[in-house]
């Protein structure tokens, strides 16, 4: 399997976790690429509106969090 191929599969992974989160919830933001990819689908939705306390689990991790917005 490919990088390409690998981190396609990430990013699916990603958005599929991101069809249950919810207005309202608490979310632990973990570490590694996959936890990137996650961060990167949710910035835009809460950018948007949704209301979400996150808390992460590294510097890295928040960092690029707020760095999103």
């Amino acid at each position: 399997m490919t990088a390409t191929d690998q981190n396609a599969l990430k990013r699916a992974a990603a958005s599929r976790a991101l069809d249950y989160v919810s207005d309202g919830m608490k979310l632990g933001l973990g570490s590694g690429s996959t936890a990137e990819a996650f961060v990167d689908l949710l910035a835009p939705r809460v950018r948007g509106g949704l209301k979400v306390l996150c808390v992460p689990t590294s510097d890295q991790t928040a960092t690029r969090a707020r760095a999103l917005g």
